[in-house]
C-alpha cells in the first residue's frame, strides 16, 4: 500500500486543490492518504469533514522583522520539523505533497531528511516562500499559471474540485435557472467577491444594476455574508448573500464579474466563462497575476480596484454583454487556457517522483 502525506492549508486557495488530488488518489485500490495541517488553519474543520486524517503540525510564521518571535523562530522551526518526521515514521510515508502554507516548509525539510520524495504544487502566479524554498529539492514542481518564477516549475493547472471538474453547464442549466430564480433563456451575469463579499464589486453593481437589465441581462449577486446592501426585488435581479451550490451558478453565468484568485481563475477557465477580473488590491499583486494569462489569452480584462464604479461597469462591462460575438470569442479562449485536468496532472508527478524513487 503507498502512503500519500498532503501538506498544507491555511487558506481555501491551499486547501481546495490539496483535497482535489486527495480524492483522486483516495479512488486508487491500495492507497492511504493522509494530510498534514495545522490545528488552526481551515484544514482542521475540512479535511475531517471529507474523511480525511489530519496529523498536526506547529504553526510557525517565518519573521518578517527582528524580534522575538525571529529569536524563537529557530527552534520553534525544528520541532515542526521533527513533528513531521515522526508522523513520517509513524505511518510510513512514500511520498509528500505540498500545497503551500504554515504545514509546507516543515513537511518539505522532513521529507528530504528522511529519504522520501516531495512534490511541490504552487496555485498562485506569483509564489509562496514556502514553495520557492521547497522548489529547490523537490522532485517535481507544479504550477497552476504559465510564468510562475519557481524553479523547475511545469505547468500542471489548478486541481479542482469534482463538482466543477465533472460539471456539464448546458445539462444543468434549467436546474440552476430554478434554483436562483431565473430565465434559462436569457443570459446571466454572475457577480461574486468571496464568502464575505467584496464591496468594491458591491457598490458598483449597487448603482448600475439597472443598465444589466436594460442590455437584455439578467444578473446573480453574491454580496457575501458581512453586506448591508438592501435587495431591489425586481425580476431578473437575483441577490443573495452566499451560493452554496456554486457549481449550478456557474452553470447559469455567460460572463462573469469577481475577483481573481487563483482557484477562481482556474474555475472559470477550464469552464470556458468569459470574465471580468477586479483583483483584490492587497497582498503581493498576486491576484492580478493569476488573470494574466486568461487576459493574455483574450478570455477576460482586468479593471482596477480602485477605480471600480457603476460608471466603469456601464463603461466597461455593459459594452461587454451587448457584443455577443466577442464573449464567444473570450469564451472559446477560456476554454483553451484552462484545464479540467490538474489534479490529474499532479496525480502523474507524483507517479513519476515514486518511480524514480524506486
Amino acid at each position: 500500500m503507498t502512503t500519500y502525506l498532503l501538506a498544507g492549508g491555511g487558506t481555501a486557495g491551499h486547501v481546495n486543490p490539496l483535497l482535489a488530488v486527495a480524492d483522486l488518489l483516495r479512488d486508487r485500490e491500495g492507497a492511504n492518504v493522509l494530510v498534514l495541517g495545522t490545528k488552526e488553519g481551515l484544514e482542521s474543520r475540512l479535511v475531517p469533514e471529507r474523511g480525511y486524517e489530519l496529523l498536526i503540525v506547529d504553526k510557525v510564521p517565518f519573521p518578517r522583522r527582528p524580534g522575538g518571535q525571529a529569536l524563537a523562530f529557530p527552534m520553534r522551526f525544528r520541532r515542526a520539523i521533527a513533528q513531521v518526521r515522526a508522523h513520517i515514521r509513524a505511518h510510513g510515508v512514500d511520498v509528500v505533497i505540498g500545497f503551500g502554507g504554515y504545514a509546507s516548509a516543515p513537511a518539505y525539510v522532513a521529507a528530504r531528511r528522511e529519504g522520501v520524495p516531495f512534490i511541490v504544487h504552487e496555485a498562485n502566479a506569483r509564489p509562496g516562500l514556502a514553495n520557492v524554498l521547497g522548489a529547490r529539492r523537490a522532485a517535481g514542481v507544479g504550477v497552476a499559471f504559465e510564468g510562475t518564477p519557481i524553479k523547475r516549475g511545469e505547468v500542471v493547472g489548478m486541481p479542482l474540485r469534482r463538482e466543477v471538474v465533472e460539471l456539464d453547464r448546458a445539462a444543468a442549466r434549467d436546474e440552476a435557472a430554478e434554483l436562483f430564480g431565473l430565465d434559462p433563456a436569457k443570459p446571466v451575469l454572475l457577480v461574486f467577491g468571496g464568502s464575505l463579499g467584496a464591496m468594491r464589486l458591491n457598490e458598483a453593481f449597487a448603482g448600475s444594476w439597472a443598465d444589466v437589465l436594460a442590455a437584455g441581462w439578467q444578473l446573480l449577486h453574491a454580496t457575501g455574508e458581512r453586506s448591508d446592501l438592501v435587495d431591489p426585488e425586481v425580476p431578473g435581479y437575483r441577490m443573495v448573500r452566499y451560493i452554496d451550490r456554486m457549481d449550478l451558478a456557474f452553470a447559469l453565468a455567460d460572463m462573469i464579474v469577481s475577483r481573481s484568485g487563483a482557484a477562481t481563475v482556474s474555475e472559470v477557465s477550464a469552464l470556458g466563462i468569459p470574465a471580468v477580473y477586479v483583483p483584490y488590491a492587497v497582498g503581493n499583486g498576486e491576484q492580478r497575476l493569476n488573470a494574466s494569462s486568461a487576459v493574455e489569452a483574450g478570455a477576460a480584462i482586468i479593471v482596477d480596484d480602485a477605480g471600480f464604479s457603476g460608471d466603469v461597469v456601464r463603461e466597461r462591462v455593459i459594452p461587454l454583454l451587448t457584443d455577443p460575438g466577442r464573449i464567444a470569442a473570450m469564451a472559446t479562449a477560456a476554454e483553451k487556457v484552462g484545464t479540467r485536468n490538474g489534479a490529474e496532472n499532479v496525480v502523474a508527478m507524483i507517479d513519476r517522483a515514486l518511480g524514480s524513487a524506486e
